[in-house]
């Protein structure tokens, strides 16, 4: 089938630094491709160069005649337009049905009347989606379409996407959202395209099959340039033409080594830990909270114990970040009472980047400022060092943070938040703008971190990966915790998250919540139930945690069993009293890990 769009050889140099080489991509009637690849490589300016919108230094750049285009920016431009609905309908092409901007403008929670000067972040990404969406047109180039969004709008933005005809182009951070709706993959690394025609649940393993056969190519490579020089300092004399073609053919290996472009290495996370908290992390009872007549938290009650990952998720206007402050203490509940555990030492991650002023230069807002130190926990780094941690270069050092891209910022934060000695870390969207590798050093982090986790996350796969319990919204205040991640809330629930408020509503009609309530599965029908990362973890760490459990054990059923009674009461009640303690840990952690033996057994067949 010839090709709706069809980009070939593209090349873009910036600053004397190629970003494309010979980058290609080709979508015919009805695709769904998702662009992939590290944050800075390109992703974003070859979906400007497909759109037409950015001019190539070189490129081959076919569109079928009568074929319609629509492209999302990250950023879009309303100026000029005085209401949200002028800006929808202004995308309109001849011919297109008018009552599709306000029937879009209905579903995605606005009114049509938003001033775009005073629009927030998710209204104005809402209003920009309805605009590329109300033509259907033949090709959509989105990128990071779900920014901004919160649950109810992403799982609806799936629904209508898989039931449009369009030929789709998605760039996004969000593994469900590309898993559900992709069903070919471009791969651009280090200014080149690969493709696969399957959809983003295979890319990863695929991904490392490449780079394993490039490192074993490089590897064949540099013993070849030995062997060669070996030649040239202990073999014949380079005077004859044989010799003088060799010496020739080394001279083009070492060029071809020396130019050859690597993969970007990999972001180091380690998190900094404090001394233990105590076992009590977080204890909330009948916890309530209003602002007027708007209820956000009604009755709570809530413990947190050491160790526990509690993911939080709800519609935008929920009230997570109310709830987030409440649970730190940083907010005083309305009524109920609200009491943390001893040794807490909390570092929060914001989602906005609020604490990062613009002006200041990378490395101050590392060490900040008049030192070449980053104390990292209690250890003195080199900041040039840490800054390779977290992929930045050297030169970036006098780069002001409002200069650095959207994933730059991310890792910033991140860099500043993990240096922090801590037991507990709050984290607010830690996903924004993070390309899928540093998400996954994210997780393998969390996962091995000692400490507490309170995470809010519109992002359901990272989710199901970090996360042992899930607190929901459940509307009017009501808030219900479930065991594990988003799927298995799903599971137990029925249904996902809600919109919190219809626009409908808001005008006095009675509100429809289903539009916006997609519940729909987080999986594609055919993919089947894996274990989760958390899981996996737990299946691989719960027995030896059992066995150092039942080694103390024994150890007190020792001492009890001697004349400790006569000796000390005082000490034997003690021991009395943990033996019942680690007798219960026993007994749950055991039965934790032959649910969790069943449930992979039960995948297995």
């Amino acid at each position: 089938m010839a090709p709706l769009l069809h980009l070939r050889d593209v090349a873009l140099t910036f600053g004397g630094h190629p970003l494309l080489e010979a980058a290609e991509i080709a979508v015919s009637a009805g695709e769904r491709v998702c662009l992939v690849g590290r944050n800075g490589s390109g992703k974003s300016t070859l979906l400007k160069i497909a759109a037409g919108l950015v001019d190539p230094d070189k490129a081959e750049r076919f569109v079928q005649p009568g074929c319609t285009v629509r492209y999302l920016p990250q950023e879009p431009d309303f100026t000029g337009y005085k209401t949200s609905l002028a800006y929808v309908e202004a995308g309109l092409g001849p011919g297109d049905d008018a009552y599709r901007a306000q029937y879009l403008i209905d579903e995605l929670g606005l009114t049509g009347e938003e001033d775009p000067a005073t629009m927030s972040g998710g209204e104005s990404r809402r209003a920009a989606l309805a605009r590329v969406l109300a033509p259907e047109p033949d090709i959509l180039l989105l990128d990071e379409p779900t920014n901004h969004l919160d649950l109810p709008v992403i799982e609806w933005l799936e629904q209508e996407l898989k039931s449009l005809r369009s030929a789709m182009v998605l760039i996004s951070h969000d593994r469900r959202f590309l898993t559900n709706l992709s069903r070919a993959t471009i791969w651009l690394d280090r200014g080149l395209t690969r493709r696969m025609d399957r959809g983003f649940g295979e890319f990863e393993a695929w991904r490392d099959e490449v780079l394993a056969q490039e490192e074993l190519d490089r590897h064949k490579l540099d013993r070849k340039i030995a062997r060669e020089e070996d030649w040239l300092r202990y073999g014949v004399s380079a005077r004859r033409t044989r010799n003088q073609r060799r010496l020739g053919e080394l001279h083009g290996l070492r060029e071809q080594r020396r130019t050859a472009r690597f993969a970007v290495g990999s972001v180091k996370l380690e998190a900094s830990e404090a001394q233990t908290s105590g076992k009590l992390v977080i204890e909330a009872v009948n916890v309530a909270k209003a602002y007027g007549s708007n209820v956000v938290i009604k009755d709570l009650s809530l413990r947190v114990a050491r160790g526990d990952r509690i993911g939080i998720v709800g519609p935008n206007g929920a009230g997570k970040t109310t709830l987030i402050n409440l649970l730190t203490g940083q907010l005083a509940p309305d009524s109920g009472t609200v009491k943390l555990g001893v040794s807490l030492e909390m570092v929060t991650l914001d989602q906005r980047r609020e604490s990062l002023d613009p002006a200041t230069p990378l490395g101050d807002a590392l060490t900040g400022g008049g030192s070449d130190q980053v104390m990292v926990g209690d250890t003195p780094r080199h900041v040039i060092a840490y800054m390779k941690d977290f992929l930045f270069q050297p030169l970036q050092r006098r780069t002001p943070v409002g200069a650095l891209s959207g994933g730059e910022r991310g890792r910033l934060m991140l860099a500043r938040a993990l240096a922090k000695p801590s037991n507990m870390l709050v984290l607010d969207e830690p996903t924004n703008d993070l390309d899928l590798e540093t998400l996954d050093l994210l997780q393998e982090l969390l996962a091995d971190y000692k400490g507490t986790v309170l995470l809010v996350s519109h992002d359901r796969d990272f989710i199901d990966r970090v996360v042992s319990a899930t607190l929901i919204s459940d509307g009017d205040g009501v808030w219900t915790e479930f065991a594990g991640g988003y799927t298995d809330m799903l599971a137990q629930r029925g249904r996902g998250v809600g919109a919190k408020v219809r626009v409908a509503a808001k005008a006095g009609v009675p509100a429809a919540e289903p539009a916006l309530a997609a519940p729909s599965a987080p999986a594609a029908p055919t993919s089947k139930r894996k274990l989760s990362f958390n899981e996996k973890h737990a299946l691989e760490t719960l027995p030896k945690t059992i066995a150092v459990l039942q080694a103390e054990a024994a150890k007190l059923n020792q001492a009890l069993a001697g004349d400790l009674y006569t000796r000390d009461p005082k000490l034997f009640a003690k021991a009395t009293t943990r033996l019942e303690e680690v007798t219960r840990e026993i007994a749950g952690l055991e039965e934790r890990w032959l649910e969790l033996e069943m449930l992979r057994e039960e995948i297995g067949a």
